[in-house]
């Protein structure tokens, strides 16, 4: 491979300035077919880009074999860290993982044991997400972990059990989104506890070189707000149109034949949303998010201002 067609492994395949280019990045690492490749496959992935950053490839290595690795190790490892991220927290495993989980919450929501059940699981699920796909450089303790899990289950589980007693002589259709509800109001307490050490200590900050400058809370607020609306938006349209969906096939004869299959049907439509609308949400916003100095903390606007820098960059998270 000559030296004019090496590719740059520290940027993405498309430009990060729009949302197609984004959408695209996304739409390769959050593949679900990505979590079927063996352990020894991602090792491989990571061992040849290693091996093509010194500039000592095995012989032959095309440029397809090299963006193929660097989907497979984006898919798999934390961009800050670098270290392998769990199976279930990884962003390839939001469709099968949310898929099941948000039909069955959908398809589950009449009584309190199913209600407590799902959004219990949700809730496990999601904090294992947020964790896994925070900013690596701020580091969280157990205690804190458990605080955050606790304090987002148990808000689920009250707004989902107060909205359902409410809705009890509502239309049925209300009733089904209920879970929404419910996962919209976790999602805003799980993200900023799961990474609470981000507000209270701040993300580093790195200039356009790449060559940290500070930590900025004002840059952690605006990162985890960003990620929230990304996963509310992430869950909406399943869950959200698809209530309708299965209220009208319902009022069908044959649908009342197959009720087993009511939560098969759920969680299949909730896979074909969720293998849409993962990346698209986070292409949302741009994963290496900005922010002007003039927002920064106090401390860093005069330090930063007089060196001349005016924008500053962040890993957002997921």
């Amino acid at each position: 491979m000559s030296l004019q067609n090496r590719i740059n492994l520290d940027a993405p395949k498309w430009p990060q300035d729009n949302f197609v280019g984004r959408f695209k990045h996304f739409w390769s690492i959050t593949d679900w077919r990505n979590g079927l490749n063996s352990e020894e496959t991602f090792n491989n992935a990571k061992i040849l880009l290693n091996s093509y950053r010194l500039g000592n490839e095995p012989p032959g290595t095309t440029t397809e074999q090299i963006w193929h690795a660097k989907k497979l190790y984006e898919s798999c490892y934390h961009p800050d860290s670098g270290e392998k991220m769990n199976l279930i927290g990884r962003m390839s495993f939001q469709v099968p993982g949310g898929m099941l989980i948000t039909g069955c919450m959908m398809q589950f929501y009449r009584t309190v044991p199913q209600v407590v059940f799902w959004q219990w699981v949700n809730q496990s699920f999601n904090a294992l997400v947020n964790f896994t796909n925070r900013n690596a450089k701020s580091e969280i303790s157990n205690t804190q972990i458990g605080i955050a899990y606790a304090s987002a289950t148990s808000g689920a589980m009250v707004v989902a059990l107060g909205l359902n007693s409410l809705v009890k002589t509502a239309p049925p259709l209300l009733a089904r989104y209920v879970p929404f509800a419910a996962v919209a109001a976790a999602n805003c307490i799980n993200i900023p506890l799961m990474r609470q050490r981000e507000i209270i200590n701040g993300i580093a900050v790195y200039d356009e070189n790449g060559a940290e400058v500070g930590f900025s809370k004002n840059a952690a607020y605006k990162g985890i707000m960003q990620v929230c609306v990304s996963r509310i938006t992430m869950a909406a349209p399943g869950m959200l149109l698809i209530p309708l969906i299965m209220q009208k096939l319902e009022t069908y004869p044959w649908m009342q034949k197959i009720k087993p299959l009511h939560a098969p049907l759920q969680v299949l439509l909730c896979g074909i949303s969720l293998t849409f609308m993962v990346p698209a949400a986070c292409a949302m916003f741009p994963q290496r998010s900005s922010l002007e100095v003039g927002y920064l903390d106090p401390h860093l606007q005069q330090l930063l201002s007089q060196r001349g820098i005016n924008t500053v960059y962040f890993n957002k998270g997921l």
